[in-house]
C-alpha cells in the first residue's frame, strides 16, 4: 500500500460518511449507522495497510496524524448521534474530516519507513493515537460551542450543554492519558519524564485550559456564553500544541517533538 492509494480510500470514506450524515437528517438510523461505520472501516483499513507497508505505525508526520484525526472525527460524531440523537453533529464531523482528507490529498508528504530511535518505543503508538482521539472529541466540543454561541437562534438547552460538557470530559480524559503515556515514553527515550520542551509546555497549557473550563462550569454562578468562549480559546491553544509549535521560534532546532517529513 502506498500514499498514492489514499485518494481512493479517502473519497470512498467521504461518500459513505456523507450518506450517513444525510440519513441522520432523514431519521434513517440504520442507514446512518451502517454508512458511517462502513466509511470508518474503509478508512481504518487504509491506515492498517499503511502500517503494514511502512513497517511502523503511521504516526510520524503531520500527514499521518491527520489520517487518525480524519478517522476519529466521524467516530466522535456517530457516538454523539447514537447517544443523544443530535443530527447535525454527523454533518459537521464529516465536513471537518473532509477538510483534513483534502489537505492530505493536495499536500502529500514523504512517508518513508525511517523511524528515529526515540520513536522506536512501545509508547509511541498509544501516545499519539490517544492524543488524536482527544483532539477529535475536543474538536467536536468546539463545534458545539461555535454552534451554540454564534449560530443557534434559540436559547441552548440543558441537553446541548450536557453534550458539550461530556465531550470535554471524554476528551480531557484521553488528553490526560496521552500526557501520561508521553511521560513514560520520554522516560524511556531521554531518561526523564518531563523537560519543559516547547511541545510539552504547550501540552500542559492546553490541558490546564480545558481543566479551567471544567471547573468554571462547576461554579454555581458561571456564565454559559463565557464557558463556550473558553472552549474556543482552549481549542486554539490545542492547535498551537498540535501543529503550530512547528512555526514557533522557541521550538526551531530545539524541540524534539516537532514533526518532520
Amino acid at each position: 500500500m502506498t500514499w498514492n492509494s489514499f485518494i481512493y480510500f479517502g473519497l470512498a470514506s467521504i461518500v459513505m460518511w456523507i450518506a450517513g450524515a444525510w440519513a441522520a437528517w432523514k431519521d434513517k438510523k440504520s442507514i446512518a449507522y451502517g454508512a458511517t461505520i462502513a466509511g470508518l472501516l474503509v478508512f481504518f483499513g487504509y491506515i492498517i495497510a499503511m502500517w503494514v507497508s511502512l513497517e511502523r505505525p503511521p504516526l510520524r508526520t503531520m500527514g499521518e496524524t491527520r489520517l487518525w484525526y480524519s478517522l476519529f472525527l466521524p467516530l466522535a460524531g456517530i457516538i454523539v448521534y447514537g447517544r443523544w440523537r443530535y443530527k447535525w453533529i454527523l454533518s459537521f464531523s464529516t465536513l471537518l474530516a473532509v477538510v483534513f482528507i483534502a489537505i492530505n490529498i493536495f499536500k502529500p508528504e514523504i512517508h518513508s519507513k525511517t523511524l528515529m530511535p526515540a520513536l522506536q518505543s512501545p509508547w509511541f503508538a498509544p501516545h499519539v493515537i490517544v492524543y488524536m482521539m482527544a483532539y477529535a472529541l475536543l474538536g467536536a466540543s468546539t463545534v458545539m460551542a461555535l454552534y451554540l454561541l454564534f449560530f443557534k437562534r434559540t436559547e441552548p438547552t440543558d441537553q446541548e450543554y450536557d453534550i458539550t460538557d461530556n465531550l470535554v470530559y471524554a476528551g480531557l480524559a484521553f488528553l490526560t492519558f496521552g500526557m501520561l503515556f508521553g511521560a513514560l515514553w520520554a522516560k524511556e527515550a531521554w531518561g526523564h519524564y518531563w523537560s519543559w520542551d516547547p511541545k510539552e509546555t504547550w501540552a500542559a497549557i492546553t490541558w490546564l485550559a480545558y481543566l479551567v473550563y471544567v471547573h468554571y462550569r462547576l461554579m454555581p454562578n458561571h456564565r454559559k456564553p463565557v464557558a463556550l468562549a473558553m472552549l474556543i480559546v482552549a481549542f486554539v491553544l490545542l492547535q498551537v500544541c498540535w501543529w503550530g509549535i512547528n512555526y514557533l521560534p522557541s521550538a526551531q532546532a530545539t524541540s524534539v517533538h516537532t514533526y518532520s517529513a
